[in-house]
C-alpha cells in the first residue's frame, strides 16, 4: 500500500444494499377469491441474482415474476435489481401483454447492462375472471403446473434471456388453470442444490417434496413455501447461487 492509497469502509453500504434487496422480495403469502400465492428467496451470499415479485394489475389480474441474473454477488444483484425495476415500470403501461412487456424490458437491459450480462425471467399474468395464466419465459427454468388430476405441464413458451440480444422477440403462452391446480416457479439454485453425497435435488426432488406437502392435506401456498424451506434446511448441504 502506498501513501496515496485510501482505505474506504464500505460495510455500511453493503448492509444498505442487502436491505434494499430484501425489501424488493419481502415474504408474501396472500389469498384472494381466485388465487393463493406465496414466495421466498434465500441467497447463499448476502447479495445475489435471484428475484421474485407479485404485482396486482387492473381487472382482477395478478402479475408474477421470477428471475435469475447471470453471475454471482454484487454484479448479479445489480443486474437483477435493474431488470426488476424495469419490469415494475413497464407493468404500469403494458402489464397485461407479457410478450410486449419483455421486449421493452429486454431493450432497456441490453442498453444499460455490461457485456455478457443477462437474466432469465419468467413473467406471467393470472386473470382471476377467466382463471387463465398468460406468460412469457425468457430462458428461465420452466415453471411446473401440477394439475389436480395428477398430470403435469411445463411453461416454456418465450424467447432468449433478458439483455442477451438487443432485438429479441418473445412468444407468449396461455394455460388454463382449474381449482386446485398448482404452479411452481423456481430458480436453478433450488434444483441444483446438493445433499451430503453430492447428489442434486433436481426437479424430481422438488416434485417429491410437493407431493409430500399435498399428502398433509394443506392447500395453503404459504405453508408449501415454508415446508420446502424447512426441508431444504434439513437435507441440503449447499445451494449454488445463480
Amino acid at each position: 500500500m502506498t501513501t496515496d492509497d485510501v482505505v474506504v469502509d464500505v460495510s455500511q453500504d453493503w448492509v444498505l444494499a442487502c436491505d434494499v434487496q430484501r425489501r424488493f422480495m419481502q415474504g408474501l403469502g396472500r389469498t384472494s377469491d381466485s388465487v393463493d400465492y406465496s414466495a421466498r428467496c434465500r441467497q447463499v451470499r448476502a447479495l445475489g441474482g435471484d428475484c421474485y415479485d407479485f404485482m396486482p394489475l387492473t381487472n382482477d389480474r395478478l402479475a408474477l415474476v421470477v428471475g435469475d441474473a447471470s453471475g454471482k454477488g454484487v454484479a448479479a444483484a445489480l443486474m437483477i435489481a435493474s431488470v426488476q425495476s424495469s419490469l415494475r415500470t413497464a407493468a404500469l403501461f403494458t402489464g397485461n401483454d407479457p410478450a410486449a412487456l419483455l421486449k421493452i424490458v429486454n431493450l432497456q437491459a441490453y442498453a444499460s447492462s455490461l457485456a455478457d450480462r443477462y437474466a432469465t425471467v419468467f413473467y406471467g399474468v393470472f386473470d382471476g375472471a377467466t382463471c387463465t395464466l398468460r406468460y412469457v419465459n425468457a430462458g428461465h427454468t420452466p415453471p411446473i403446473v401440477l394439475r389436480r388430476n395428477g398430470s403435469i405441464d411445463t411453461l416454456e413458451m418465450g424467447g432468449a434471456p433478458i439483455g442477451m440480444f438487443p432485438d429479441s422477440s418473445y412468444e407468449g403462452g396461455v394455460v388454463q388453470l382449474d381449482p386446485g391446480d398448482l404452479v411452481l416457479t423456481y430458480t436453478d439454485g433450488v434444483i441444483e442444490a446438493e445433499n451430503q453425497s453430492g447428489e442434486e435435488w433436481g426437479v424430481q426432488g422438488l416434485l417429491n417434496a410437493t407431493a409430500a406437502w399435498a399428502r398433509q392435506g394443506n392447500e395453503n401456498a404459504e405453508h408449501l413455501v415454508r415446508y420446502d424451506l424447512q426441508l431444504d434446511g434439513r437435507l441440503l448441504q449447499r445451494v449454488p447461487d445463480g
